[in-house]
């Protein structure tokens, strides 16, 4: 069950009316469409505040006492639905069927390696083990939940989530975004030992040499 779909139905509706709000609403304008009482909105707009689900926005002037007004904060907008993996499968494949599988995974890599490279690459004399805890580390801030673990006599980084699973399972050449990001972040070569998508229990990849 989703977070929205646990809130009572009264929350819902508010919460969706300040979704259509870009101002934000006041209390007021709340009662009116929901067709409840001053302070029944005041409550139900604490325990939406208390969650973080809903801020105080700038009040609006009305030639007397200026209204409180309220709006969504991120929080609130997240629990809404947006089919982001939908979307972006529909435009990997519009692009893929236009421009083919090579230019596909060229782009990718491309936008893997541009944002990678925003990250600062330990030097070529670091440790191997150091460079494998700050990838991981890199992977984890990203939603991969990726760990340090030891296979035979070096450490590698295995992550547990796939951030592409559904994706990757319609358009696999994503992985060559992973893998161009990972590079150009270490500054190193990355085997990919293992992945979830073809049957794996995490993706693994080992770290290799300097990239000259």
């Amino acid at each position: 069950m989703s977070a929205l779909a646990r809130l009572g139905s009264t929350q819902q509706r508010l919460l969706r009316q300040l979704l259509m709000a870009s101002e934000g609403c006041s209390v007021e304008e709340l009662c009116e469409r929901l067709h409840i009482s001053h302070n029944a909105v005041r409550q139900h707009l604490s325990a939406m505040l208390a969650r973080d689900y809903v801020e105080r926005g700038q009040a609006r002037a009305t030639g007397g006492r200026p209204q409180a007004r309220f709006r969504l904060t991120e929080n609130g907008r997240g629990l809404f639905p947006r089919n982001y993996g939908l979307l972006s499968a529909a435009l990997l494949d519009k692009l893929r069927e236009r421009y083919g599988t090579a230019v596909l995974e060229e782009m990718l890599q491309d936008l893997g390696r541009s944002l990678g490279s925003h990250e600062v690459p330990l030097p070529p004399e670091a440790s191997h083990d150091d460079v494998v805890r700050q990838l991981a580390s890199q992977l984890d801030a990203l939603g991969y939940e990726a760990v340090v673990a030891r296979h035979g006599q070096e450490q590698q980084v295995e992550a547990f989530n796939c951030v592409f699973h559904a994706l990757a399972r319609s358009v696999p050449q994503v992985c060559k975004f992973d893998l161009a990001y990972m590079e150009a972040a270490s500054g190193r070569r990355i085997h990919h030992m293992e992945c979830i998508i073809r049957g794996g229990h995490v993706c693994r990849f080992r770290i290799g040499e300097v990239k000259r």
